[in-house]
């Protein structure tokens, strides 16, 4: 995802068109801004950024386009605005979602022709400067609830960005860690923090929902807070209780192991249940259309449990099973076969025909342990993407840091 952002924003830098740039909050749009520019045949001209939700809205128009001498009171003399100072270059207009609708009506003009009239005057100048823009707003809501013109909106995107959060990237949170760590080292000339496997796997899986900006904060805070260079999950828990906060519930570690490994393994199981649900129901519709295909008689449950002493009775319902698709809620018989006394055999289909065959029955397995559980849907999801772990772990909702993990320990 990140990959296709940046390779969208080389591609694009070497034109003029227009970019919108769309993420959450401090995934590092300005970065993305700064990247286009640099690449582009305006780098040596200059750069500026404009939050627009930072001015004023009865400056802004003075700001972004000048104003003349006495145009409102206290413009006491001519001023020229940024479309005209960077003239040549480039201009990052952040939060652009909050930007009035009056202004919106001016950057218009200046993106459709280049042009522009300074407040209080009514000579037409004109600039020739790229315009990129940022925000973490839905503009689409925005044009449907008029705070936004859906002309400015399209002509704003011709080429959209989407920056996605850290939380979708996950594996790339331990190497920006380190990134801000030895830029703080520098910094404040100390030795660079760094973390074991456990407290990265802490990072990889907190919500993040400060993106960068917080991760970035979090490496200053523990470079410049932290006695001991080199950190274990413990000490992390220690001194920043928060980044083990969970919106969902996390299983004990009765066991011995940790939150973070804890918090792995629930997202497996869960994977693993979802799963079963799926397979179970499809199976209940095989069955269903083998029997009604072959024209099968089913026998009454009671006859069933007669024939398999050895289970309790507990374990088969009180009720007649019905199927729980709708489209099969017609047929009210059970869909059991009757057999022979002395034991429970399947039910076998040759083709052709509507009799039944038998063989030895199977015993029931036991439950699957958790790490029997766990294995074998990391060995299906290795299976399904050929051996790739990125795509592997994606599909189990896990990092792959902890996917390499847990092939190493169950030797897959």
């Amino acid at each position: 995802m990140l990959d296709a952002a940046l390779d969208t924003a080389v591609r694009v830098a070497a034109t003029d068109l227009t970019v919108l740039i769309t993420g959450e909050s401090g995934v590092g749009k300005e970065a993305f801004s700064k990247v286009i520019h640099a690449l582009s045949s305006r780098k040596h001209n200059d750069f500026i950024a404009i939050n627009c939700g930072a001015i004023p809205e009865g400056t802004i128009n003075s700001e972004l386009f000048g104003h003349e001498k006495g145009s409102f009171t206290g413009a006491v003399g001519d001023r020229k605005g940024y479309f005209e100072t960077v003239n040549g270059g480039t201009i990052f207009l952040d939060e652009i979602g909050e930007m009035p609708l009056d202004t919106q009506a001016y950057l218009l003009r200046v993106l459709e022709s280049g042009e522009f009239i300074r407040v209080g005057a009514s000579k037409t100048l004109k600039t020739d400067v790229r315009v990129i823009a940022a925000t973490n707003v839905n503009l689409e809501e925005a044009v449907r609830k008029g705070k936004f013109r859906e002309d400015l909106f399209y002509r704003l995107s011709t080429v959209p960005i989407r920056v996605p959060s850290l939380k979708e990237r996950r594996e790339d949170i331990p190497v920006l860690f380190r990134k801000f760590a030895y830029d703080f080292a520098e910094k404040y000339r100390m030795q660079p923090i760094r973390l074991d496997d456990r407290a990265e796997l802490v990072l990889e899986n907190y919500n993040w929902p400060g993106n960068i900006r917080e991760l970035k904060n979090v490496a200053e805070q523990l470079s410049v807070l932290s006695e001991d260079r080199h950190l274990t999950a413990e000490q992390l828990q220690h001194s920043m209780p928060q980044l083990f906060n969970r919106n969902l519930p996390v299983l004990s570690g009765r066991n011995g192991g940790s939150s973070a490994d804890n918090f792995q393994e629930r997202d497996i199981l869960y994977k693993v249940l979802f799963d079963m649900k799926n397979d179970l129901n499809d199976l209940k519709a095989l069955i269903y259309e083998l029997v009604r295909s072959n024209d099968l008689h089913m026998p009454d449950i009671n006859s069933v449990r007669q024939l398999a002493p050895s289970y309790p009775a507990s374990a088969y319902p009180s009720h007649t099973p019905t199927f729980e698709n709708k489209d099969f809620q017609h047929e009210r018989e059970p869909y059991y076969t009757p057999v022979e006394p002395e034991r429970i055999k399947p039910i076998i289909i040759e083709p052709g025909k509507t009799g039944v065959g038998f063989d030895k029955s199977e015993e029931a397995d036991s439950p699957l342990a958790m790490d029997e559980i766990e294995k074998e849907a990391i060995r299906r999801a290795l299976k399904k993407y050929n051996g790739r772990r990125k795509e592997a772990a994606e599909e189990l909702k896990i990092s792959e840091r902890t996917l390499y993990r847990k092939i190493k320990q169950y030797d897959l």
